[in-house]
């Protein structure tokens, strides 16, 4: 177990009663919070590069950087200098007033989009609240009848309402239905059942570039292309999610930006590591959607905010010096997975794109989770099966050779499935 300086060691000291810090902690959580996650048995202190440390003292390599949030990071010396400068200054002020920070991050996002205009929010669930709203206002301008929102199979787009209504997992949707009506699912990649299910009722279009929740499943370019070619045949706003696979972590700004031309939406949604841990999400359109939402028919009372704003556009300043090194150590972290899947046989498959990686088992991954986190490693496993990999963007092939020889060393631990057992041959 490693250990840290001695002010993180007096954090372990015993509370009332001989009770750890941490079993008064997850005791507290216990009888207070709404019991809806299903946390991890660690409780975290501090965070330094690509390193958590808990309250005993125990160092962490974190591949999963807080769901893609952490990008820089822990305690990034120009984050931590901007947060400190701008805690002295201004906080908060409502979108009632101008501030220094939005106009200048707007256009920062303009130039990195390929789009015109962008709405302030907190999250990406409420960035698509406010897409959606887009979509049936642009929708409605047209004709009533004109509200059908067409996504994908296997997708995730958020937990709010109107997010689970067009996220296509039914595991999500069940216990809240019914949800808002008009909502149609088709496979990914499937461009048959793309245009057979388009048509003039067709409001919108959302769509993940890679699914993130889904199981880091990419889209081809073909498909992509066929969604804007529908879009525009039926006067649809064609959005992209790029909520968990944008903002750098493909290697390029936004994961549309992959193809070859660029396919741009009419409305792109982003949040996670914009500020690298403060909350905030982003609705940047084109002029044709951003007419749809007129004065008075959005809006948010924390969107926006200077300290969120100052940090993102530091944040983006760092991006432009790092874009190179998550196309290089992404693909040399997924060569490096493929090495072990040459080893074991319930491994299925390695994919991705930069930074945002998935390895699939035809086994369950939770156990693997769980020993990762035993010897220090933070990881994460989505739809079941598939282990997620979605680390800080400073992360270095050094890391990855620490993180891969633990993996190594787990996967050996792994009971495969019937079907990879090796079986000695018949004694005929």
């Amino acid at each position: 177990m490693d250990r840290y300086d001695k002010k993180t060691m007096s954090t372990t000291s015993s509370t009332t009663e001989g009770t750890s810090l941490g079993e008064e902690i997850k005791s507290l959580e216990r009888e207070y919070l709404l019991q809806n996650y299903a946390r991890y048995p660690v409780v975290m202190h501090r965070g330094r590069g690509c390193y958590l440390y808990d309250v005993e003292g125990k160092r962490y390599l974190d591949l999963i950087s807080g769901i893609g949030v952490n990008a820089l990071g822990y305690a990034h010396p120009r984050m931590v200098r901007v947060m400190r400068e701008q805690a002295g200054l201004l906080l908060h002020t409502s979108n009632l007033y101008y501030h220094e920070y939005q106009g200048k991050l707007a256009e920062r996002l303009a130039k990195a989009s390929g789009l015109q205009r962008t709405f302030f929010c907190n999250s990406g669930a409420e960035g698509m609240e406010g897409a959606i709203k887009m979509i049936r206002a642009h929708g409605r301008k047209i004709d009533p009848a004109k509200y059908e929102i067409v996504s994908l199979d296997n997708s995730f787009h958020g937990r709010t309402t109107g997010a689970i209504a067009i996220t296509g997992q039914p595991k999500y949707r069940n216990d809240f239905e019914p949800l808002i009506p008009g909502v149609k699912f088709v496979p990914q990649n499937d461009l048959v059942a793309l245009e057979q299910v388009v048509s003039e009722r067709t409001a919108g279009l959302v769509i993940e570039w890679i699914q993130g929740e889904g199981g880091i499943n990419p889209m081809t370019t073909e498909y992509a292309a066929k969604a804007r070619q529908l879009a525009d045949r039926y006067n649809a706003l064609l959005v992209f999610d790029e909520i968990q696979c944008g903002v750098g972590r493909p290697g390029v700004y936004f994961a549309y930006q992959m193809s070859d031309p660029v396919i741009l939406p009419d409305v792109m949604v982003a949040a996670k590591p914009l500020s690298c841990g403060i909350p905030m999400g982003v609705i940047v359109s084109n002029e044709k959607a951003a007419a749809s939402i007129g004065s008075g028919m959005h809006g948010s009372t924390f969107g926006g905010g200077p300290l969120a704003c100052r940090l993102a556009l530091e944040f983006f300043d760092i991006l432009d010096e790092l874009l190179p090194s998550i196309r290089k150590v992404g693909c040399y972290f997924r060569l490096k997975l493929d090495e072990l899947k040459k080893h074991h046989a319930f491994i299925k498959e390695v994919r991705g794109e930069g930074l945002m990686i998935g390895m699939e088992l035809d086994i369950p991954g939770k156990q693997l989770v769980l020993d990762a986190l035993e010897d220090g490693m933070l990881i994460n496993c989505t739809h079941d099966k598939v282990i997620r990999f979605l680390p800080p963007y400073i992360i270095t092939e050094r890391e990855v050779d620490i993180a891969v020889a633990k993996l190594a060393r787990l996967l050996k631990k792994l009971k495969p499935a019937p079907s990879c057992t090796l079986r000695p041959p018949l004694d005929l």
